[in-house]
C-alpha cells in the first residue's frame, strides 16, 4: 500500500514538474490596443486568439491590453513595456521621423512595421441642437478633440487647423473617445472627433440616444491642401448604413489614416514571424471578425507603412513573395 502511495506521489510530482517546465518554456507577449469600444481592442483580441490557438506549436501566449492609443502604444513598444501595439499610420510616420510628440526625443529608429490593418476615418459627430453642419461651425462650440496619448488628437488638430481654426476658437476638451458619446448626450459638449474604423461602438452609441446627432463631412479647400502635404492621409467615406439613426441621409465624406501593427527591432524575430504567419494564413477568418476588416487583402496590408518592416515579418513576406508589395526603402533586413 505504501509503495502504491509512494509511486502515485512520485508520478504527481513528475507531472507537476513537467507542467512547470512546459509553462517556463512559454513566451508571453502583450499587445497594446485602445479603448474597448473602438476597433483596436478587437483587433488585438483576434490576433491573440490566433496565436494562443497554436501555443503548443509556437510556445507563445498572447494577452491584450486596453490602452490610451497610438502614442502610448508606440512609446510602450519602444520601452519594452509592450511587445506589439496598434497605431495609426500617421503616428508611425511621426515617431520614426522624430516629429510631433517625438520632436524633442528625435527619430525613433527602433520602431518597426509588421503590417497595416483597417482604414480609420476621422469622424466628427455633432448634436442637432448645436447647429454644426461644417467644420467652420465649430467656432464658439464645446468640442472634444481626444485624449493625450491618442492618435486622434493630432488628427483633430490637423483638421481644425486645415479649416482655418485654432483651439482658441472653441472650448476644447481632451477626454477619451469612450466618454464622448455620454458627454454629447448629456449636452456637456456639442461635438467630438474620433479617428476609428467603422462601424464603431461609440459612434453607434452617440447616434442612438435622446439627443439627435449628425456626422459632419470633413472636406473643403483646406482639407484638400492637407491631403496634398501629408501623404499618410487619404480620402474616405463613412457609409450612412452603419449609422441609420443619425440625421445624415447619405454617405459622409471625410479623410483618414490606416491602423498599423508595430513592434520594436529588439523583439525576437521568431515571435514576429509567428504572429505575421498566423494573421496572413488565416486572413479569411480574420476578415470575418469585424466589418472594418472586410476590404483587407494581402497587398493592402503592406501599404501605409512608414517605418522599416521588422526582420521577422520580412522573413515571412520573402518566403511567400509578398515582399513585392512593400516599398523597397522599408526592407532593411
Amino acid at each position: 500500500m505504501n509503495r502504491v502511495i509512494t509511486s502515485c506521489a512520485a508520478m504527481f510530482f513528475i507531472c507537476l514538474s513537467f507542467t512547470g517546465c512546459k509553462e517556463e518554456n512559454l513566451r508571453f507577449i502583450t499587445i497594446g490596443t485602445g479603448g474597448v469600444t473602438g476597433v483596436y481592442y478587437p483587433t488585438g483580441g483576434a490576433i491573440s486568439r490566433m496565436i494562443n490557438r497554436k501555443s503548443g506549436e509556437y510556445r507563445i501566449k498572447a494577452t491584450v491590453e486596453s490602452t490610451s492609443g497610438s502614442v502610448y502604444n508606440i512609446n510602450a513598444v519602444l520601452s519594452d513595456d509592450l511587445d506589439f501595439g496598434v497605431a495609426q499610420s500617421d503616428r508611425q510616420y511621426q515617431a520614426y521621423n522624430g516629429t510631433a510628440e517625438w520632436s524633442e526625443s528625435g527619430r525613433q529608429e527602433k520602431l518597426r512595421s509588421v503590417f497595416s490593418i483597417h482604414p480609420e476615418s476621422i469622424t466628427l459627430v455633432a448634436s442637432e441642437r448645436s447647429g454644426i453642419e461644417s467644420i467652420a461651425d465649430l467656432r464658439g462650440k464645446r468640442v472634444n478633440l481626444g485624449n493625450p496619448g491618442s492618435g486622434q488628437l493630432q488628427n483633430s488638430k490637423d483638421v481644425v487647423h486645415a479649416a482655418g481654426l485654432s483651439e482658441d476658437d472653441f472650448a476644447a476638451e481632451y477626454v477619451k473617445a469612450v466618454e464622448a458619446p455620454g458627454l454629447l448626450q448629456d449636452e456637456r459638449i456639442d461635438a467630438f472627433f474620433y479617428t476609428v474604423g467603422h462601424p464603431a461602438g461609440n459612434i453607434k452609441e452617440a447616434t442612438s440616444g435622446r439627443v439627435k446627432v449628425r456626422i459632419i463631412p470633413i472636406r473643403g479647400e483646406g482639407i484638400d491642401s492637407l491631403l496634398s502635404t501629408h501623404s499618410y492621409y487619404a480620402t474616405a467615406l463613412i457609409p450612412h448604413s452603419f449609422y441609420p439613426n443619425s440625421l445624415n441621409e447619405n454617405d459622409i465624406e471625410t479623410i483618414g489614416v490606416k491602423a498599423t501593427f508595430v513592434a520594436s527591432s529588439d523583439l525576437d524575430d521568431e515571435i514576429v514571424y509567428a504572429v505575421t504567419k498566423e494573421v496572413f494564413e488565416n486572413l479569411d477568418d480574420f476578415r470575418s471578425l469585424h466589418p472594418a476588416y472586410k476590404t483587407l487583402t494581402e497587398e493592402n496590408m503592406l501599404k501605409g507603412l512608414s517605418a522599416p518592416v521588422h526582420s521577422g515579418a520580412l522573413k515571412y513576406y520573402r518566403e511567400t513573395g509578398l515582399d513585392r508589395h512593400i516599398d523597397p526603402k522599408l526592407t532593411l533586413g
